[in-house]
């Protein structure tokens, strides 16, 4: 019996006749703790969902399909703590107290996936290292197809623990707060002041020189850092006017400081291939660059922050409490996820990775039915893969 039936019942008692019964209170009982699940959808073919009768089709005649347009869960027997999307494969990491093992399904033609146990403060790199975007020397025609090399990352004077790879190059931020990075760097992508190719990790300088940064975000050539005081900054290509507010070139190669104005303090910084987003600490979410921005089909190209009405993602007056939470970027689309754990995307639906049941493009924030409540997703170029917590 609840706290409130048995007031009820008190106020009976005293002979107040006229009280009227509280509205159930309905309690789902359930062993354990909430249980964790993976979801995929998107284009199925290369393997990347993890779903082999998408591949191979199922006995009895049922034949394979390419594109898996809601989300499908994926039975494991691993608590999955994290994933990754990358073209065409996807990683998958689960974590006990022990060890920590990285799961990789989906195209493996540069050796990009595989299986390694993790130890204490160790970074380790595989796959495509023609332009040292892995942080080992450039070996020539080295071949990557079947590779067995899992390269350690040398130590640097702190612990690294952010890894966020972009098209050839890749970012590491330390806890103290610094970024190193190496790979590509035509566009000004890795930010170390020149247009050339860095096999070793080299430490960011420019405006974030001495910034305690907490996030950064890179997917196509250009990359974000944001502060723990709240500030952006950028690098990288801005021909799409990634960074166009601060300059007319169409290359920037030192970290630059973008002071937006009216976008408050930010808390979290998303990248694709020619847009971007941001998410403040109000839980207000905007977006720029070039392509399907989530404000309708008459805005396409913008070169500062335009704001998504926070209606667009569950906020009423109502529901006054609704705000986005974290948000994400693929090649060519976003995720937004609140609060209450749902899941909105929008932008160009390429092979069905929006997950809305239709090859349709999405010019607004959409929401996925997912059957559990979101607390992460990645984005692929061509797929999405979500973590979730089960309602009850």
């Amino acid at each position: 019996m609840s706290l409130r039936s048995c007031g009820w019942r008190w106020l009976q008692a005293r002979g107040l006749r006229g009280a009227q019964a509280p509205d159930p209170v309905l309690r789902y009982m359930g062993k354990g703790r909430r249980k964790s699940r993976v979801f995929v959808w998107g284009f199925a073919h290369t393997g990347a969902l993890g779903l082999p009768h998408l591949v191979l089709g199922r006995s009895g005649g049922q034949k394979p399909r390419q594109i898996q347009l809601r989300p499908c869960g994926v039975e494991l027997e691993q608590r999955i703590s994290s994933a990754a999307c990358g073209y065409g494969f996807t990683l998958l990491a689960s974590q006990t107290r022990d060890i920590t093992k990285v799961w990789g399904m989906g195209l493996n033609k540069d050796s990009q996936i595989g299986f390694h146990r993790s130890r204490a403060d160790r970074i380790f790199s595989m796959g495509n290292n023609a332009y040292g975007q892995c942080g080992r020397s450039i070996v020539d025609n080295e071949i990557y197809s079947g590779s067995q090399i899992i390269h350690r990352i040398e130590d640097l004077d702190d612990k690294i623990v952010e890894v966020t790879c972009g098209q050839d190059h890749s970012l590491f931020r330390t806890e103290k707060g610094e970024i190193y990075s190496c790979g590509w760097g035509a566009d000004g992508q890795t930010g170390l002041g020149h247009y050339g190719v860095t096999c070793k990790l080299t430490r960011l300088t420019g405006d974030i020189a001495g910034v305690n940064i907490v996030q950064t975000a890179t997917y196509g050539d250009f990359c974000l850092a944001v502060s723990k005081d709240g500030n952006l900054f950028g690098w990288g290509n801005s021909e799409y006017l990634q960074f166009s507010a601060v300059t007319e070139a169409t290359q920037v190669s030192v970290p630059k400081h973008l002071p937006f104005k009216g976008v408050g303090k930010i808390k979290q910084a998303a990248c694709g291939g020619t847009h971007a987003a941001i998410l403040n600490r109000e839980g207000n979410v905007f977006v720029w660059g070039y392509g399907i921005l989530g404000k309708g089909c008459n805005l396409s190209e913008s070169g500062m922050p335009e704001m998504i009405p926070s209606t667009l993602f569950g906020c009423s007056e109502f529901t006054p409490e609704v705000q986005v939470d974290h948000i994400r970027c693929g090649l060519n689309h976003f995720a937004a996820i609140t609060n209450r754990g749902e899941l909105f995307v929008w932008g160009k639906n390429l092979r069905g990775c929006l997950g809305i049941g239709s090859m349709d493009d999405q010019y607004f924030p959409w929401r996925v039915t997912v059957p559990g409540n979101v607390v992460d997703v990645a984005c692929g170029v061509d797929h999405m893969v979500a973590l979730t917590k089960s309602f009850i």
